[in-house]
């Protein structure tokens, strides 16, 4: 059994005429070297992260590279795991390869300045610079950039709307962007320019370049990053953070939350206990189960069937919207 993972996290914002031919050959090549994550292909590029060994990761980017010259010589960002970050391997066609929902957003065209970490500090460090962390509300409570304003979003397609009723561009001449891996930020940024905007930053890289190249003694990062993935969150040097997902909400949860007297690992947390009756806990700690059996086998488990793994991701996407309108009362 496979002990350890390279990942590689990577986007490109370029036109890709037809995405959906892509689909079953980077399938079919990616089962052949059992790469695992998630592709998203559209008209307008590539974003996803995917795992497996170096060398096969590297085929696979050069193939993809020779079926679409617009993809050729994609520079991913690497990190490891010590345990497989995701189940499957899927590709994924769609309108936008970051929803934003907005027209005339074409960082093709039209992109906020980059900066590389000790740009970026500079940026941070002014204090006429307003820091936005693009990302999901939940995400900035797991760890965020000093400063930083949460716009408590459950999704990127409600930035354009906070941007509209927050910020002002003849009040707000300096703002600063981020998000994991600088996808949204190349999006918004575009975004922001049209809107009138006129210096706005990013980091170049996102969160997880950040990380990678500053020395956590020299860091304006606090906390850790969540990661979409089995590795829940990564701290500087992109080592493994604390943080686990709920087995029932999926919510992230730190070492304090672990602590709460309705945890069970696997099963639930203090946030969710109260939507799931003695059937259920009865049928999670089976699943809890037959995931350590089959882990003691070396195979994988896959868990939920897909009808109720998307009534868990729906009860779990309630819970946030919920727990998001009650802070802001």
């Amino acid at each position: 059994m496979t002990t350890h993972y390279d990942v590689a996290a990577l986007y490109r914002f370029v036109a890709i005429e037809n995405p959906q031919r892509l689909r079953e050959p980077l399938l079919e090549l990616a089962e052949s070297l059992n790469l695992c994550g998630t592709l998203i292909l559209g008209h307008e590029g590539i974003n996803g992260t995917i795992a497996g060994q170096r060398s096969d990761l590297v085929a696979l980017l050069n193939k993809l590279g020779e079926w679409e010259p617009g993809l050729a010589r994609l520079a991913p960002a690497w990190s490891d795991a010590q345990v497989k970050p995701f189940f499957r391997f899927k590709v994924k066609i769609k309108k936008e390869i970051v929803t934003l929902d907005v027209e005339g957003a074409h960082p093709d065209t039209s992109v906020g300045v980059y900066c590389d970490p000790q740009q970026w500090d500079e940026v941070l460090s002014d204090p006429d610079t307003l820091i936005i962390d693009t990302r999901n509300d939940y995400e900035f409570k797991v760890g965020t950039f000093k400063g930083a304003i949460n716009p408590k979003t459950r999704g990127f397609r409600e930035f354009p709307q906070w941007v509209d009723e927050h910020l002002d561009p003849a009040k707000h001449k300096k703002v600063a962007m981020f998000c994991t891996g600088g996808i949204r930020c190349e999006k918004g940024t575009s975004m922001m320019l049209n809107k009138g905007f006129e210096e706005v930053y990013h980091l170049k890289g996102g969160i997880l370049g950040y990380l990678r190249d500053r020395d956590e003694d020299n860091s304006l990062w606090q906390g850790e990053c969540y990661v979409f993935d089995q590795r829940v969150s990564l701290k500087h040097r992109l080592e493994q953070g604390s943080y686990t997902n709920c087995g029932g909400c999926r919510m992230p949860l730190s070492e304090v939350d672990r602590q709460h007297t309705d945890y069970i690992q696997g099963i639930q947390c203090g946030n969710c206990a109260h939507l799931y009756s003695a059937e259920d806990r009865q049928r999670f700690g089976e699943r809890v189960k037959q995931q350590r059996l089959a882990r003691e086998r070396g195979e994988d488990h896959l868990g939920l069937s897909a009808q109720r793994l998307l009534q868990k991701r729906q009860q779990a996407r309630q819970l946030r919207q919920a727990r998001s309108a009650a802070s802001d009362q």
